[in-house]
């Protein structure tokens, strides 16, 4: 299923891989079942999640986008660092969709009129009755924004704070996807990729991309040898 992001020009879509199903939950159930609830149009109406990048942020509003379709509710996906250099006026009559997603609103500092624009957006999704999901690196109170009115608006709702994931965690993860892609990553490879690569979760899956890629063109399982030669590490 694709997803249309209204009035936002860049011709983005929706990961297809991102999904609750495929998001590891690990200590984070509450917080799923409450965005699932949200994205129905049957929870909080408005959601604030923040945690360092690599916590699967983006994932989970998309996901939310994909659960909302599913309940023939709209919704749009709003990637703030993609969208920050253009006319903030895009945002103008978003309110008229069911759901509303706004990704990393930190990037947001110290540009007043993408500041205003968010604030007034977030305004009018709540007048009209829609459900608003918001993500940042830190809590509301910490976010370096110039606006105090559009501060104060980000903690009015729910607010979660997403946990760095474990090395063990990091670990399921990797396995997990591989399974998805229908490649096998064994326990002994996976603890290679974390001690040789940068830990950071999307460094690590662009990684098994690349690895998914190469074994699939050479026809060769992921052992260590095969990572060291196609990832050079």
């Amino acid at each position: 299923m694709q997803h249309k992001l209204m009035q936002v020009p860049l011709g983005l879509q929706l990961n297809k891989q991102a999904t609750f199903e495929n998001y590891y939950i690990g200590e984070h159930a509450e917080v799923i079942t409450a965005l699932k609830n949200a994205a129905r149009g049957e929870g909080e109406a408005i959601i604030y999640l923040c945690g360092p990048r690599g916590q699967g942020l983006s994932h989970l509003l998309q996901a939310a986008c994909y659960e909302a379709s599913l309940h023939q509710r709209t919704s749009v996906y709003l990637p703030l660092r993609e969208l920050i250099a253009l006319p903030s006026d895009m945002l103008l009559g978003l309110e008229s969709l069911s759901l509303v997603c706004i990704d990393d609103v930190q990037v947001l500092a110290e540009n007043k009129a993408w500041e205003e624009a968010v604030f007034h957006l977030f305004n009018r999704v709540r007048d009209s009755g829609g459900t608003l999901m918001i993500t940042g690196q830190v809590l509301p109170k910490e976010l370096p924004l110039t606006l105090p009115d559009l501060i104060s608006r980000l903690s009015w709702g729910v607010v979660y704070a997403l946990h760095p994931l474990t090395d063990n965690e990091k670990l399921t993860v990797l396995i997990m996807r591989a399974r998805e892609r229908g490649i096998t990553l064994s326990e002994e490879v996976g603890k290679y990729l974390l001690s040789h690569c940068p830990r950071h979760m999307r460094t690590l899956l662009a990684a098994l991309d690349t690895l998914d890629r190469a074994s699939l063109a050479a026809q060769r399982r992921l052992t260590i040898p095969f990572v060291k030669e196609v990832l050079q590490i």
